[in-house]
């Protein structure tokens, strides 16, 4: 058995409440104990690491990931990137996620069917580092929805699934089960680029919706939404979908809905490539970027209305921002901390719970995740300052002093290999 003793930390647990000078130790993958530091520990042969009064808390949970999207600034460079050079990068991709501190992730879809899978378990054996995974399906889409973007005069492919009717929808989601997947996505409704269902319209049938999720919880498994729309939104609720990505829009009678089943549905407003694309676009006069910028602006308006309501009635939210676009690139995902601050009302306090207490919820792990308590996965991040004062401390690389992952501790870099396993 190993064993490490982590001394004069300045420990904050996750639960919301203030931190407080204390001990922790881990037992292999474990925490074995957590007491104030004037307690005596018994831990003779142990491992001791002294903090040095810096900031412990929970390792980071990404619930909006995108492993295999590789920093591209168009959608169709994933179709075009061969299926054996797409998996070295989502492996590259993982490592990047967890120097960053995330020692978990919920994929909201693949780029390829079988890459989350092959890149889950290779982290899963210790092969690779990189954060636990759950691997999601390409986002299944209807004719000329998100991620169709074939032409008449061409065969292009993206990151969607094209299916149209419920047999259809229902058989591309058997085929990612049988390959391996732990959730489904489905787009319920359009995106601000998409001229053909723009984010405001709800483009799947309710029929097309039930069979996803029927085929989906018949295997035991987890269906996701795109759904920015008010309608995406309400349809997604009554046909029982379990995570419901942006929301955007969502009305009355859709947050109404959202409440009545806050106790299993997780909601993700991934906000971060919406705000990474207004910037990308600012001082860009052309009439496509300027039409761009005003439907991006608009849903960023709506967005930050309805997370604020959200965090006022309990809705569960994850952060994770769409990361793996060239406006908002994988490993920036802490910017998100951020993003909840400043646009959705949200505290430091509640923004880290965001990211660990409920990010830990989502990986469907029990109580294992997303806190430092005794019996918890240990997955720490020993950070040099304090997130609860300024939440971008956790976007500075230099201050993760420490990351540790089911024990596991590691040092990160900003080139490969990002991470390094730490030998005790």
């Amino acid at each position: 058995m190993s064993a490490l003793l982590i001394e004069n930390a300045r420990i904050w647990d996750g639960t919301g409440d203030a931190p407080f000078p204390g001990k922790v130790l881990v037992e292999d993958q474990h925490i074995a104990a957590v007491v104030p530091e004037s307690e005596n520990l018994f831990a003779d042969g142990v491992e001791r690491l002294d903090a040095d009064g810096k900031f412990l808390m929970p390792g980071m949970t990404e619930g909006h990931a995108h492993l295999s999207f590789n920093d591209v600034a168009r959608g169709t460079a994933l179709g075009e990137l061969p299926p054996e050079d797409h998996a070295v990068a989502t492996l590259d991709a993982a490592r990047k996620l967890l120097g960053a501190g995330f020692t978990s992730a919920c994929s909201a879809a693949s780029a390829k069917i079988r890459l989350d899978v092959v890149v889950r378990d290779a982290i899963a054996s210790g092969r690779f580092d990189g954060p636990r995974l759950l691997a999601a399906s390409p986002e299944i889409t209807v004719t000329g929805g998100l991620g169709d973007v074939d032409h008449l005069h061409l065969h292009q492919e993206s990151f969607g699934l094209v299916a149209d009717g419920p047999d259809d929808i229902r058989r591309q989601a058997r085929i990612c089960l049988r390959e391996g997947v732990d959730t489904i996505k489905l787009n319920i409704s359009g995106d601000h680029a998409v001229e053909s269902a723009l984010q405001d319209q709800t483009v799947m049938t309710r029929a097309e919706v039930t069979a996803g999720v029927e085929a989906t919880h018949a295997a035991g498994r987890r269906v996701s939404a795109h759904a920015r729309a008010a309608a995406a939104v309400k349809l997604a609720v009554a046909c029982g979908v379990d995570i419901i990505y942006h929301c955007d829009y969502a009305d009355e009678e859709a947050l109404d809905a959202l409440e009545s089943v806050k106790d299993r549905v997780f909601t993700g407003p991934a906000i971060g490539i919406v705000i990474g694309r207004i910037k990308s676009l600012e001082g860009d006069d052309s009439a496509h970027a300027l039409v761009l910028l005003s439907r991006l602006r608009r849903t960023l308006e709506a967005s930050s209305r309805t997370h604020n309501e959200m965090r006022k009635r309990g809705i569960p939210v994850t952060i994770g921002g769409d990361y793996g676009f060239d406006a908002n690139p994988q490993g920036t995902n802490a910017k998100d901390l951020q993003h909840f601050v400043e646009h959705f009302g949200f505290s430091p306090s509640e923004a880290l719970q965001a990211a660990t207490r409920i990010g830990g919820q989502i990986m469907m792990m029990g109580d294992e995740l997303g806190l430092v308590r005794k019996g918890y996965r240990a997955d720490l991040l020993l950070v040099d300052g304090d997130p609860l004062a300024d939440v971008r401390h956790l976007q500075d690389g230099k201050r993760l002093a420490m990351i540790i992952k089911d024990g596991v501790r590691y040092r990160r870099f900003d080139a490969p290999p990002y991470v390094q396993r730490v030998q005790s």
